[in-house]
């Protein structure tokens, strides 16, 4: 033999399918699986994850906006005086 590699050494090259498909999608799985757990086989999508993430930071704001709203309303009452006009008036405590 004039090979300079011992006959015991194997040569193989790494299957190129293994490194084509990272992650769990080369993996055999069951379609309910696959339909469970979809954020595992798709691959990420950077505007929709923007778009997902300015809406959920709006809807966070939003709520925060009523929430601070709603606690300056609690402070204010509708008050009628001695001649019989409405105005707001802010709520005192009588200790104060």
């Amino acid at each position: 033999m004039s090979s300079s590699e011992p006959p015991d050494v194997k040569t193989d090259a790494p299957k190129e399918r293994e490194y084509r498909v990272p992650g769990l999608r080369g993996v055999r799985t069951s379609s309910l699986f696959r339909a469970v757990n979809p954020e595992l086989f798709i691959r990420p999508n950077k505007p929709v994850m923007a778009f997902g993430l300015i809406a959920v930071t709006l809807c966070v704001a939003y709520i925060g906006y009523l929430h601070a709203t709603e606690e300056n309303k609690k402070d204010l009452y509708e008050a009628i005086d001695s001649e019989g006009t409405r105005y707001m008036r802010r709520k005192s405590s009588k200790w104060d």
